[in-house]
């Protein structure tokens, strides 16, 4: 393939080499007629001697000899510690004594994925999969949180000091619940002050609401085998919605990772942020940051979108 400004392509360099070479004209003169450089025009004349047609394409720039080059040996044992131990270049460099950049190019050159899209239980390519439309399927977790006591924590009054605060205060924890749609990325989430079945279940009903509010019905909820998720409370309940629970297998958090990683975002964007001096000053925080996610936020997962972008209308573009 040609480099994106080389003057002359395959044919146009034939062709040049034919003039001089079966015709007899000059080099400047060739030179000047495709508008080449002495120099460019004498090394494709002397390919057409040399080689023919098959002398106009381009070689390649790999040196014919690398004296330097990572022994076998040492390849091979990059790739079987990583298909072993499944670890990254880093780990790699410091086991096989090379460079971490080297231990790199070696699994791209043998095609080896990044550890990021593999299963580590069992190291085969994670199985990726999106809903067609909005509310085809909706993830449904609870994330706890320790509630901060008044006066900061830890990160505002130093571990020591964060430390007495936090005896002296009853601050327990919040439970984060969130609803999560499969296809659009778009998310509902409420503080609530435990995970009972009854409480689950009312958070389904007012997540429900919301969804329709926003032009999703939903018609299947994917939930983990916590203990208010098997009970009758939420059964009935999705049944009186007509909504089809189900569940994902034992030990497979995986299966429900989409509402698992949107919990890591929101960790790192809001909860942990910055230095919150009480639990109310973080919970006032909350409803911004969730509009941020809904309405303006790029998501890599659904290539650079917003998740509100992704729902007919929900973002009022089209009114």
């Amino acid at each position: 393939m040609c480099h994106r400004n080389a003057p002359l392509t395959p044919t146009g360099r034939l062709r040049l080499a034919w003039c001089v070479v079966e015709n007899g004209w000059p080099l400047r003169r060739a030179a000047e007629r495709f508008q080449v450089s002495h120099t460019t025009a004498k090394r494709w004349a002397d390919r057409y001697r040399l080689m023919g047609w098959a002398g106009m394409y381009d070689r390649s720039s790999r040196p014919h000899h690398s004296p330097r080059e990572t022994a076998a040996s040492v390849e091979e044992q990059v790739v079987r510690l990583r298909q072993e131990h499944r670890i990254g270049p880093a780990r790699l460099a410091a086991r096989t004594g090379v460079a971490a950049s080297t231990a790199h190019r070696i699994l791209r050159d043998h095609h080896l994925p990044p550890l990021a899209t593999l299963d580590r239980a069992t190291g085969r390519p994670v199985r990726r999969y999106e809903r067609a439309r909005p509310g085809e399927l909706v993830h449904i977790d609870v994330k706890k949180l320790g509630r901060i006591p008044d006066g900061g924590g830890h990160k505002v009054l130093g571990r020591a000091a964060g430390r007495a605060n936090r005896k002296r205060s009853t601050t327990g924890y919040a439970y984060l619940h969130t609803a999560l749609d499969d296809h659009s990325r778009l998310a509902y989430t409420e503080d609530l002050p435990d995970e009972t079945a009854a409480t689950c279940a009312a958070f389904l009903l007012r997540a429900t609401a919301w969804f329709v509010r926003h032009g999703i019905v939903i018609e299947r909820v994917l939930t983990d085998n916590a203990w208010a998720y098997t009970k009758n409370t939420w059964r009935d309940t999705c049944q009186r919605l007509g909504i089809r629970p189900s569940w994902t297998r034992p030990w497979r958090p995986q299966t429900n990772g989409k509402v698992e990683r949107f919990h890591r975002t929101l960790l790192e964007e809001w909860a942990y942020q910055q230095p919150y001096t009480s639990d109310a000053e973080r919970k006032a925080a909350f409803p911004d940051w969730l509009d941020w996610y809904n309405y303006h936020r790029p998501h890599t997962g659904i290539s650079g979108q917003t998740p509100a972008s992704r729902v007919t209308n929900v973002s009022k573009q089209h009114t």
